[in-house]
């Protein structure tokens, strides 16, 4: 009988030893990571330069030798001022001498048309008056244009720029003369990387900077930005310097153009790769609760996989949660978990 009790109470103890490990095996140790927003609100800086508003080479719509250049290098100029000027002589012959024959046939024509009121004039000499007079007074008009082009004329307000013929010398229609550049807001040129393109979408305001404008911005106003990259595989991007009160860049300063981004924080959180869960088409996250030390699933939209081993989510998450970045398929619903001790430089080994 001692004996039967004896082997007895060894068997109780040794359930209970057997026992003991499973019931703290329940526990399991897990390893957890922050929800980081991806892509913050920040910024980008760009070397640019400042480029007129419009850059115009003018020419003259006749040929002939010039007569004489009125606009220095440098002047302001306004809208119609005469610039320069063709020698009119030749073209002063030719509209006296059409001239001469518009109001000879304006005669023959109006006493023509006496006649055929009359009736005696036959409709074809009729129609040959009405056509000759409509030629002649075709040709008046084009030589009085001729001699009005003799002047070139100022476009728009702006400045002179160069002198690209003299007096003195011969030019065909249309060669450039004279080069100036157009008053108005200038603009600023800079040349972007694939990088900064593709987030155009989450650009929010500009401004630039000058070297020889310490401590003072410039805001920009973009005008477009060129769909095709260059030989460089940079996009150009044009902005408009604001109207601002006092000095500004003007064309031909080098600047730094800053670009900021807007932080789409709902759209741009990131996690680690290794805490996605896939089940039945559908990804989800082991959401870790501090307050009670358990893990919940919770379905999230998967936006795009970075090459730094994390992956960026659309929703279900808030920056700040914790979600278990390993040890995610040896956990149940509400299952209680511990933390694994984060290594550092003071902590080798994990053993605090």
């Amino acid at each position: 009988m001692r004996r039967c009790m004896m082997m007895i109470g060894c068997l109780l103890l040794l359930v209970s030893c057997k026992s003991t490990p499973e019931k703290h095996s329940a526990v399991r140790s897990v390893k957890v990571d922050t929800v980081k927003v991806f892509g913050q609100a920040g910024s980008n800086l760009f070397p640019g330069k400042v480029m007129p508003a419009s850059d115009l080479n003018l020419a003259f719509r006749v040929s002939g030798p010039i007569e004489k250049v009125y606009a220095k290098v440098g002047a302001y100029v306004r809208k119609g001022q005469v610039l320069a000027q063709i020698d009119p002589r030749d073209f002063e012959l030719q509209l006296a001498a059409t001239e001469a024959e518009y109001n000879s046939i304006k005669s023959e024509v109006d006493r023509i048309m006496g006649l055929h009121e009359k009736g005696s004039v036959t409709p074809n000499d009729y129609d040959k008056a009405r056509f000759g007079y409509q030629q002649i007074s075709a040709k008046l008009n084009a030589h009085r244009n001729a001699l009005a082009d003799t002047k070139l004329l100022a476009p728009c307000d702006g400045y002179i720029q160069k002198h690209l013929f003299e007096a003195g010398e011969t030019v065909g229609a249309g060669i450039p003369v004279i080069s100036m550049v157009a008053a108005g807001s200038a603009e600023v040129e800079v040349h972007i990387p694939s990088g900064d393109y593709i987030r155009r979408d989450q650009f929010e305001s500009y401004y630039c900077t000058a070297d020889i404008y310490p401590g003072k911005t410039f805001p920009l106003e973009l005008i477009g930005i060129t769909p095709k990259a260059n030989a460089s595989q940079l996009y150009t991007m044009r902005f408009r310097l604001a109207k601002v009160d006092g000095e500004q860049p003007g064309p031909g300063m080098s600047v730094m153009v800053t670009i900021r981004y807007r932080n789409d924080q709902a759209e741009t959180l990131s996690i680690p790769l290794s805490a996605l869960v896939q089940n039945d088409n559908q990804t989800s996250v082991w959401v870790y609760d501090p307050e009670n030390s358990t893990v919940n699933a919770r379905e999230v939209t998967l936006s795009e996989i970075l090459t730094d081993g994390r992956a960026v989510v659309s929703s279900g998450l808030k920056a700040g949660e914790l979600v278990l970045s390993a040890g995610v398929h040896s956990v149940k619903e509400g299952q209680k978990v511990s933390l694994l001790a984060v290594k550092s430089e003071t902590n080798v080994g994990g053993m605090l």
